[in-house]
């Protein structure tokens, strides 16, 4: 599948003291997702694949609460220092990390599309995730993670 082209639902852009190039070494390094991502408690390659390479599956375990699902998601763009993008298969979200290099570091934005049908998204998935708002959640998510991710990378670059 080819990238969304509308906007997206939820996105945000931070500042990183740290090179774009560690960065995405950070982000597309799917098992330690769940360091810096709020829903997703475990990340693992599928079907042999052990590093990020465009094609290559992962398994994502998710949490809320009480609510736990898993996705398996296919890496779309795999651009070291300037793009990872994932698919969550089934036609149900496309996730991406854009790295731009600034004078000191990197600027990144994570963003993401929610791809469900409306009968999936507000009927079958909420009580299934307990999210009944994606697109609000997605922000509040983004945000907390792009300060975890921020915080690693800033201490790796000194």
């Amino acid at each position: 599948m080819p990238a969304p082209t509308r906007e997206p639902d939820a996105s945000l852009t931070v500042e990183v003291h740290a090179p774009a190039e560690l960065v995405y070494d950070l982000v597309s390094d799917v098992p330690r997702l769940p360091t810096w991502a709020t829903e997703c408690v475990r990340c693992r390659w599928l079907g042999g694949a052990t590093g990020p390479a465009e094609g290559a599956r992962f398994l994502g375990v998710n949490r809320n609460g009480p609510f736990r699902w898993v996705s398996v998601s296919q890496v779309r763009v795999a651009r070291p220092g300037r793009m990872f993008a994932w698919e969550v298969l089934g036609r149900i979200a496309w996730w991406e990390y854009v790295f731009e290099p600034t004078p000191t570091g990197c600027a990144v934005t994570e963003r993401t599309w929610d791809l469900r049908g409306f009968l999936v998204k507000h009927v079958l998935a909420p009580p299934l995730t307990g999210v009944h708002d994606r697109r609000a959640r997605n922000a509040r998510n983004i945000a907390a993670t792009l300060e975890r991710l921020k915080a690693e990378a800033e201490s790796l670059a000194t």
